[in-house]
């Protein structure tokens, strides 16, 4: 699916031995890209599927993916370790796929913050394991159906565990507006879910 822009991955043996910390110290030291390439074929498919996700395309979610590890590439060494190298990866894709969507002047006001999204009523908390406990096709059809914005905190939250100060950072928002936002968007992810199986109990 991808055209890998770096060399054969080193042996399967030593790959699969080697910790991400330790492929990105390896690489920082040697400048050898068969140790990028270790963190290429772990993570590749995993890029290229959250960016298929929220960008719906197939053909832009590849041109995405290969231009999120360029982008990795390049700041390897700008990551510091404070968090889990997937972390970080995975705030690259999300943040990268958010400018893509809103660069998109079909989705111009897609992931804009809207006080009145909801209207002015108070907005109920919903529980974390109606999400959680979601049939797996019902719950890809529901996120197909909620907004990009809202989709992606969800994802988040509750496929890459993010912490809410990980999502802060994503998003460049405060820690209140993360909570709204998340609250917001799991009020959307239930009345779609209502809205679309309303038959059953």
């Amino acid at each position: 699916m991808f055209i890998n822009l770096l060399n054969p991955v080193i042996s399967g043996a030593t790959s699969k031995s080697v910790t991400d910390e330790e492929a990105i110290e390896l690489y920082l030291a040697t400048q050898n890209t068969n140790y990028f390439n270790i963190l290429y074929d772990r993570y590749s498919q995993k890029v290229f599927g959250k960016c298929l996700s929220l960008l719906k395309s197939e053909s832009r979610a590849q041109d995405a993916a290969q231009e999120i590890f360029v982008k990795v590439l390049l700041n390897l060494s700008k990551f510091s370790g404070k968090s889990k190298f997937s972390t970080w990866l995975y705030s690259i894709t999300y943040n990268f796929c958010i400018d893509m969507i809103r660069k998109n002047k079909k989705n111009i006001g897609v992931l804009v913050d809207d006080i009145n999204a909801i209207g002015d009523e108070v907005i109920d908390e919903v529980d974390d394991a109606e999400i959680l406990e979601t049939n797996v096709i019902r719950l890809k059809k529901v996120l197909n159906e909620i907004p990009a914005g809202d989709k992606a905190i969800l994802l988040m939250k509750y496929q890459d565990e993010f912490s809410i100060k990980d999502i802060c950072g994503i998003l460049d928002k405060s820690e209140s507006a993360v909570k709204m936002k998340i609250k917001r968007a799991k009020a959307k992810f239930v009345k779609t879910y209502n809205s679309l199986y309303n038959d059953v109990a």
